[in-house]
Order: structure tokens, then C-alpha cells, then sequence
């Protein structure tokens, strides 16, 4: 059982920048991709990035050059760095991580962008 927790959330202005971090713990293999996803209030949710253990990328076209994903192997943990937020950015975001061909989910933290 993989455990992920997210943290780094909050409230920022519009034009600011928040990162976004998550431990994942207690897994026995490999953890493959790991990734981020949003869900914004009468919304499905959404992928915003993904990264392989080989640090290969992925960005919906809402975040490209906005936002970078990173992660370090050896603690498994991963990042989210996001400028230039919009209030359209305002969601809970989840941590994502795939191992041993099980997706697990962190709990959300909610980030607003709003003056």
C-alpha cells in the first residue's frame, strides 16, 4: 500500500507561484509514474502533468510553460512548480503515483488563486 501526501498548497494572487510537493511511502516496488491531477468545483478532473522515473514530461495545454513538473527518485517524491497562476488555476489537486500496476491517490490540497 502506497501512502501520498501532498503538501505546498494554499492561497496566492494572480501572477504568483506556489510548488507543490508529494512523498509517497510504504511501497515495495517500483514507483513508476508519478503525476498531478485537478479537480475545480462542478468540474471533472483533469491531468495537469505527469513524469516517468526517466523524468520524461507530460502538460495539458492549459499549464504548458506555465507550470514544471520534477521529482526525485531516491525519495520518492515529486513537485509541482506553478507561476504565473490564474484564477482559473484554482482547484484541489491530486498527487498520482503507479506501482506495481495499481494507481494510488493522495487526499488533495486545495490551492485558490484569487486577489
Amino acid at each position: 500500500q502506497v501512502q501520498l501526501m501532498e503538501s505546498g498548497g494554499g492561497l496566492v494572487q494572480p501572477g504568483g507561484s506556489l510548488t507543490l510537493s508529494c512523498a509517497a511511502s510504504g511501497s515495495r516496488f517500483r514507483i513508476n509514474v508519478m503525476g498531478w491531477y485537478r479537480q475545480a468545483p462542478g468540474k471533472q478532473r483533469e491531468l495537469v502533468a505527469t513524469i516517468t522515473r526517466g523524468s520524461t514530461t507530460t502538460y495539458a495545454d492549459s499549464v504548458k510553460g506555465r507550470f514544471t513538473t520534477s521529482r526525485d527518485n531516491a525519495k520518492n517524491v515529486v513537485y509541482l512548480q506553478m507561476n504565473s497562476l490564474k484564477p482559473e488555476d484554482t482547484a484541489v489537486y491530486y498527487c498520482n503515483a503507479g506501482s506495481n500496476n495499481i494507481d494510488y491517490w493522495g487526499q488533495g490540497i486545495q490551492v485558490t488563486v484569487s486577489s
